[in-house]
């Protein structure tokens, strides 16, 4: 499986106001794995950055003249992209920039490029409800260090994005988590995988909790009308399971 993590940089909030992309940057993971092939490209807009745009990137106008226009470095997105699932922190702006450059450079829609486009911001939000899901939130809720990130830049964004996205989506697919696919076989879990429990320590519970846990077991008779569970297996010291 084949991803690419995507983020871009502009001059303002909407093409359709003349706004062009000034900073592309890709990152590729295959099987989950971040792969070191980046692409990474600066564009010159042939027009100004908004104050605001600015303040945000930082890439001025004379920094970018110097840098290939969209149209002249579009074959190698293009390629980059092709076949794979794209994923974009809030998806509309990027794609709609990217769509707006594309039709200038007499190209087909961004979405036509790829297998998927993927918005982790959607994604974010459905996972993590009614809480702050931006790119900044999520580094933080996760753990991933962003505080070499004073300005926002697409290779960065899209570099943190990947950390963050994958620990989105590492769900438990198995009882041992971080172990390497190629430790387990068919029959099971390949190598050493010997267990002695005598090796476990055992913590008894103390006078204080155990009355605790008489109490509690208490109120589960009054509530259940007769004897709980618990009591039966206290009493039979099985759990009536086969």
């Amino acid at each position: 499986m084949r991803q690419i993590i995507l983020d871009t940089e502009t001059t303002g909030l909407d093409p359709a106001q003349g706004h062009r992309v000034v900073e592309l940057a890709c990152v590729e993971m295959v099987n989950r794995s971040l792969t070191g092939r980046h692409l990474h490209l600066y564009l010159n807009p042939d027009r100004d950055s908004d104050p605001e745009a600015l303040a945000v990137h930082g890439l001025t106008t004379d920094f970018l003249t110097s840098h290939p226009r969209f149209h002249e470095v579009a074959d190698q997105l293009v390629e980059y992209v092709r076949g794979a699932e794209v994923i974009i922190h809030n998806a509309a702006f990027d794609v709609k920039f990217l769509n707006a450059e594309l039709e200038r450079a007499g190209l087909p829609r961004f979405g036509t490029l790829c297998e998927k486009i993927t918005d982790s911001l959607l994604y974010a939000r459905e996972l993590h409800p009614g809480k702050r899901n931006s790119l900044d939130a999520l580094c933080e809720r996760y753990g991933i260090s962003n505080a070499h990130r004073t300005l926002h830049g697409a290779l960065l964004d899209s570099e943190l994005l990947a950390e963050v996205w994958l620990s989105m989506t590492r769900g438990q697919d198995s009882l041992l988590m971080d172990i390497d696919d190629k430790s387990f076989s068919a029959a099971g879990i390949a190598g050493n995988t010997s267990f002695d429990a005598s090796s476990l320590k055992v913590l008894l519970a103390g006078p204080e909790e155990a009355e605790r846990h008489r109490e509690y077991l208490e109120a589960l008779d009054k509530t259940s009308g007769g004897p709980c569970v618990w009591r039966q297996y206290e009493t039979t010291g099985t759990s009536g399971k086969e």
